[in-house]
């Protein structure tokens, strides 16, 4: 692990020296939507269990759930203050984990920009305060707005984020399916595969930006959620055309001038997955998986104690024996962390994002 990256929440120069060294090492950092603190905590337990660094990321809705779903939310501002109060959460105890944390926020389609806009607003003035943004990264997604239209405000955006060392991910092409509000599932199927000369015009762009650093989630198949084996086509060679284009492009030495994401990644294959990696996806997106995982963790809690917490008193052992350890929160709270950390492991296990501290 590169010496810039220590335990706790990485940002700038640090997050960069991260990225490269998991795109030269073949291993992928999982990405993973989170919808408050028991998520949050679930994230960097497998991290540490698993001996890697994790992503904790914050979709706008998700941060209107961390404010709370009655809160005034007038231009975004439940949405914005949950996402930033989660980032604080994070930020206090990242580091008792000792795991370097990723802090991200998901989709961002041009609609939501005064979301993005209070983010960033957000970073600019943690930077005054303590010398480095408030998050590490933030994503732009603006694939269904023209080509040119989507570069040209990602470049606007890189410029003003660069001033603060805050990573921009820009999405290119279509990711199918429906997540949090964004409904592909009737998209274009070609819209699904980007093409190289995409990518290209893309870092021809973002790289003339002083101190930018960005990644690309250029699609190649890519679907939200889950579905029956047949339904999904990914296509990981289209990354490893792109990046072998790009580097004829440049005419540079390495094999991976780009740094990919994957968007999509619940329910893919590991082979699929490995694939990409060898491609230069750095970054997984996990999110359906995860939310089944903590659900059934809870679920399995009730069908295990279900004589206990059916009244507060009364159970098996007795017609007056108290049952408020069982219905306590924080138990079925509590199986449902274990169950996502440990299908997070299992992501990393995949990923190759394991021993890599």
């Amino acid at each position: 692990m590169p010496a810039s990256v220590k335990p706790g929440v990485v940002t700038g120069q640090a997050l960069v020296d991260l990225l490269n060294y998991a795109k030269e090492n073949e291993f992928a950092i999982p990405g993973v939507n989170i919808v408050g603190t028991n998520s949050i905590n679930a994230c960097m337990e497998a991290a540490a269990k698993a001996g890697g660094p994790i992503m904790v990321t914050f979709s706008r809705g998700g941060g209107q759930f961390i404010t709370g779903k009655t809160a005034d939310n007038t231009n975004d501002a439940a949405c914005i203050a949950g996402a930033v109060a989660g980032a604080l959460h994070v930020r206090a105890v990242a580091k008792l984990y000792g795991v370097p944390v990723i802090l991200h926020t998901d989709h961002c389609c041009k609609a939501w920009l005064p979301w993005f806009e209070g983010m960033l607003e957000a970073n600019e003035d943690y930077f005054a305060k303590n010398g480095e943004p408030l998050f590490s990264s933030h994503m732009l997604d603006l694939s269904e707005e023209p080509l040119e239209e989507n570069i040209s405000i990602c470049k606007k955006y890189l410029e003003r984020m660069a001033k603060v060392n805050v990573l921009l991910e820009m999405e290119l092409g279509i990711t199918g399916g429906e997540e949090d509000g964004v409904d592909n599932t009737d998209v274009d199927s070609s819209r699904l595969y980007t093409q190289p000369s995409e990518v290209w015009q893309v870092y021809e762009t973002l790289s003339s930006v002083p101190n930018g650093a960005f990644t690309v989630a250029a699609a190649f198949g890519n679907v939200h959620g889950v579905y029956a084996p047949g339904n999904v086509s990914l296509k990981p060679e289209i990354l490893h055309n792109t990046q072998k284009y790009i580097k004829e492009k440049l005419g540079c030495e390495s094999d991976k001038p780009v740094s990919f994401v994957f968007h999509g990644g619940s329910g893919s294959s590991k082979e699929d997955i490995q694939y990409a990696i060898k491609a230069g996806v750095i970054k997984m997106n996990i999110d359906t998986d995860t939310q089944w995982a903590f659900w059934d963790g809870m679920n399995q809690y009730q069908k295990k104690n279900v004589d206990y917490l059916q009244a507060q008193i009364g159970n098996p052992e007795g017609a007056e024996k108290p049952n408020k350890k069982y219905y306590d929160p924080r138990m079925s709270l509590r199986s449902g962390e274990e169950a996502m950390a440990a299908r997070l492991v299992q992501a990393m296990e995949d990923l190759n994002c394991i021993d890599r501290l």
